[in-house]
């Protein structure tokens, strides 16, 4: 029995077990061919109880805590789907293996980190999980703002994502300045929202009906009315219900989407369809303290979250969007044509919101200028020509 017991005493590691036999020369006949019946019985069991010890998993399953969160609340679908889609599939990823799990702690709507602070927040370690949005992280994610540097363009949201990633993948030194200038790795999940139009207390159907107009908007998009006589006011979906409702403006720069939603239809219930276009707001992040300790494994189920993330994005926009409409029209909401010719008079007269937008990304160490022109191209070869070449002026 000594042999057994240090068989099951090097159970943890069975390359070190040995089953040859060790039968003794001096045993008598009978009792040799009892015990070579009773040592076979013992060690087969033996040798059943080695190969479980040698083969059963290791029992080590790690755990990663992780805090996910967004200025925005839940009522915007890019926030919507980093519960509903990100999360939940970056879990089905690592429940394949079970090698990993995370602990999540979310916060939505600026319980976690206020709308504009989402950088600094990711430096600081407040947050792990997030969006990273140039418009209002300008000075430090302001190349992910590249399509408001470029309005008027397609209203197709899911070709403009596309042509914006490709621009960002494909240019180099773009996503690398990126990382360099947040602390945070871009993963993937590109997302853009439908065509911006302007919601207001007034009808315009041409630039003159702007003149003296007070429209609140992110800093991006103040500039496109630059000429028309509006006054730009910084704001956000966060607080245009409530400042139209009290005067501090008279209507928003938006999307339908997201505007019907909010319910801004009440206080701004003219649509004005001017077409800036389909614009790109960013994608996922994850912050790089945290990334460079991921396993690949994590890594990968991230990146597969991402994609997810965007198709589900997309997938519900493109369905509210008629619903939004129509539901706005429901409740008294308006629908207005700008005139086609004064918007191409807008257009022309506007100046040129490529040239500071690329000279202060190139201030910052970013291929701005490259980055546009390779985003321009992408939509030229998918089939769309703005109707002015920003670029060749």
């Amino acid at each position: 029995m000594n042999d057994i017991s240090k068989l099951l005493s090097t159970c943890s590691n069975p390359a070190s077990v040995s089953l040859s036999s060790t039968r003794r020369r001096s045993e008598p006949l009978v009792q040799k061919g009892r015990n070579d019946m009773y040592r076979k019985a013992i060690w087969a069991g033996v040798a059943v109880m080695a190969l479980g010890c040698g083969t059963a998993p290791a029992l080590s399953q790690e755990t990663l805590s992780l805090t996910a969160a967004t200025g925005h609340p839940e009522v915007f679908l890019w926030v919507k789907h980093i519960k509903e889609t990100l999360i939940p599939t970056v879990d089905a990823e690592l429940a394949k293996t079970g090698n990993f799990e995370i602990n999540w702690t979310e916060g939505y709507g600026g319980t976690i980190v206020k709308l504009g602070s989402e950088t600094e927040a990711f430096q600081q370690g407040i947050i792990d999980v997030g969006q990273m949005s140039g418009v209002f992280n300008p000075s430090t994610m302001g190349l992910l703002n590249l399509t408001y540097a470029m309005p008027f363009g397609p209203a197709d949201a899911r070709g403009v994502t596309e042509a914006v990633e490709k621009a960002l993948s494909e240019t180099q030194g773009a996503l690398a300045a990126l990382e360099e200038a947040t602390g945070v790795v871009y993963i993937g999940g590109g997302i853009a929202i439908d065509d911006y139009n302007i919601g207001s207390t007034r009808e315009f159907t041409t630039v003159a009906d702007m003149d003296g107009v007070k429209l609140g908007g992110a800093g991006p998009n103040l500039a496109w009315l630059a000429g028309t006589g509006a006054v730009g006011v910084q704001g956000s979906f966060v607080t245009f219900y409530n400042d139209i409702k009290t005067g501090v403006y008279d209507g928003y720069i938006g999307w339908m989407t997201a505007g019907v939603p909010a319910k801004l239809y009440e206080v701004a219930p003219n649509w004005n369809q001017t077409h800036f276009g389909a614009m790109y707001i960013g994608g996922l992040g994850v912050s790089k303290m945290q990334w460079d300790t991921f396993d690949d494994e994590v890594k990968q189920a991230f990146r597969t979250a991402a994609t997810a993330y965007t198709v589900a994005y997309f997938d519900e926009q493109e369905a509210r969007y008629e619903s939004a409409k129509k539901t706005m029209l429901d409740a008294g909401g308006k629908i207005v044509e700008f005139d086609p010719a004064e918007r191409s008079a807008w257009i022309e007269a506007l100046p040129n919101p490529t040239t500071a937008w690329a000279d202060a990304a190139e201030a910052r160490g970013e291929p701005g200028r490259a980055v546009l022109e390779a985003y321009r191209d992408n939509l030229e070869s998918s089939g769309f020509t703005f109707e002015r070449d920003y670029l060749t002026e």
